[in-house]
């Protein structure tokens, strides 16, 4: 009987993103090679727990939530994050950052100093700059009063990012002109915290980090798996928590917060002679493309 693997998501580590499994496992995610996978069984996801702790009653959860918790086991994950506010006497440094994940969409938010730009990373940003960097509270009230003076959101929805990554400029200049204009508002506002460091503009880029250079532009994304379904394709590039595998109908995009809470294993017969076989996990096809039916994989 084929080993069966329970995914913990994606995370980007120093030589690029991996798959890491419940046990510590984790697999190295390499564009050029082929990813390949069943959801094995026909039971119910159920909630991955919280801070390490496995859910003690484990609770069936939608497949098409991204968290993969149960509602007290979702509570107790964030009533631990820092972006909580629960956690005012945090002695480390943070720093506050300006994101842009395509034409009209930019972000503030802040990360701990020792994590660098892991955080961008997992968002997917196409490109960032620091702005500054302090203790907790002088970073989070930073990042209030730009979401309240200039309007800028702490948060863009990952289906927006995933529709745009086609239509991104070609130049890093291009891509970083936006970044640049929040960046000279926000120095000239004011009222920034006196214990918050300003740090000069210093775009970073990860288009090639990702992969998207060049890389074909993806018709859709899947929206949920199901007991039964399987994936095939080759990892043309990655972007934040997404897997873009092309297929032989075209490019989709698969979020690996998806994959939590399911048992995995090999796809085996699942996928009968072909990618288009066995049982399909649905898919929807951006605004900008044509011609992608529901039930890709």
């Amino acid at each position: 009987m084929a080993r069966v693997w329970k995914c913990a998501g994606l995370r980007w580590a120093v030589g690029g993103p991996v798959l890491v499994w419940d046990g510590g496992r984790s697999s190295a995610v390499v564009r050029g090679k082929r990813v390949a996978f069943g959801v094995v069984g026909d039971g119910p996801r159920v909630c991955v727990g919280a801070r390490g702790h496995p859910c003690a009653v484990k609770v069936p959860v939608s497949a098409r939530s991204t968290g993969a918790r149960c509602e007290e086991c979702a509570r107790l994950d964030r009533a631990h994050s820092v972006a909580a506010d629960t956690a005012a006497d945090d002695p480390r440094p943070y720093r506050v950052y300006l994101a842009w994940f395509g034409p009209g969409m930019v972000k503030v938010g802040i990360t701990a100093v020792e994590r660098g730009p892991a955080r961008l990373l997992e968002q997917g940003a196409i490109c960032f700059s620091w702005l500054g960097t302090g203790p907790l509270m002088a970073a989070r009230r930073t990042e209030e009063l730009l979401r309240a003076a200039l309007g800028v959101p702490d948060r863009i929805p990952y289906a927006d990012k995933r529709a745009v990554r086609s239509a991104l400029p070609a130049a890093e200049a291009e891509r970083a002109a936006e970044l640049a204009e929040l960046h000279a508002r926000a120095v000239a506002l004011g009222g920034l915290p006196e214990s918050l460091t300003a740090e000069p503009f210093r775009p970073v880029d990860h288009v090639r980090d990702f992969g998207l250079a060049g890389a074909p532009a993806a018709v859709g994304e899947v929206t949920e798996l199901v007991p039964g379904g399987a994936v095939s394709g080759e990892l043309v590039a990655v972007a934040g928590p997404d897997l873009h595998l092309a297929t032989d109908r075209g490019v989709v995009v698969l979020d690996t917060r998806l994959m939590t809470g399911w048992e995995l294993g090999p796809p085996g017969d699942l996928l009968g002679t072909g990618a288009e076989a066995g049982k399909t996990f649905a898919v929807r096809e951006f605004q900008s493309s044509v011609g992608v039916q529901d039930g890709l994989f």
